[in-house]
């Protein structure tokens, strides 16, 4: 009796930790979570940035050129 008594005071301990750390994870992905929606991802950027993109005056380069292009140098 004492032996099932000792098992089941176990196994209130791993529950009661399993419960505890599982509501603290919930609350850190929360804290998480609320962290990254007050970044404004599509601000202006600042410092020296530059415009990646530019539109094709050069007929002669036709998307299937530039897609070469790309897979070739990797960008």
């Amino acid at each position: 009796m004492i032996r099932w008594l000792k098992t089941v005071k176990d196994m209130i301990k791993v529950f009661v930790l399993f419960t505890g750390f599982t509501i603290l994870f919930y609350y850190a992905i929360i804290w998480v979570n609320l962290e990254y929606q007050q970044m404004h991802r599509y601000d202006q950027p600042e410092g020296a940035a530059l415009k990646v993109t530019k539109m094709m005056k050069n007929e002669e380069e036709s998307w299937l050129n530039r897609l070469i292009f790309f897979i070739d140098n990797g960008e």
